[in-house]
């Protein structure tokens, strides 16, 4: 199980599920979930990537790699009160969010939930430098969308 840790809707909850069993993992999970604006998202990608400028969604991920999420595997990410292990952060840039949702032709609610989609991919080891990676991972991403209903 995964839980989100922040404010989300439904759908994005059901797309951190659909992703969880989609790719086979096993024990509990948690995802902080943070919105920015503008400005803090240019200065937070500048500071952590070195890139100066806004982008629409950043992973931090906390993990090396993944295996069965449980005390004994990540004895120092385990939060016990959660009861769960801490797999990172996802930080959304809520107006870059809004433009590419109008640009795409799809609504927020889509764009939203593609974003912590993507997210949670990043925290979970997949990447999109190379374009064999590139394309598993939208094939993934494309997937979940799809399980839960959001295509559009």
């Amino acid at each position: 199980m995964i839980e989100l840790i922040g404010d989300v809707t439904d759908e994005m909850k059901a797309s951190a599920t659909a992703t969880f069993n989609l790719l086979n993992l096993s024990g509990n999970a948690f995802v902080e979930v943070e919105y920015l604006d503008e400005l803090e998202m240019q200065e937070l990608n500048a500071r952590t990537r070195g890139i100066d400028k806004p982008t629409d969604v950043l992973s931090y991920p906390m993990l090396d790699e993944i295996t069965a999420f449980s005390k004994e595997n990540y004895p120092y990410d385990f939060d016990k009160s959660i009861n769960g292990v801490f797999l990172g952060s996802i930080v959304i840039c809520k107006k870059i969010a809004s433009e590419q949702a109008i640009e795409y032709g799809h609504s927020e609610k889509r764009e939203y939930t593609y974003l912590l989609t993507h997210g949670l991919l990043h925290l979970l080891g997949y990447d999109h430098m190379e374009e064999d990676d590139k394309r598993i991972m939208r094939e993934k991403e494309e997937e979940i969308l799809s399980s839960i209903g959001v295509n559009r």
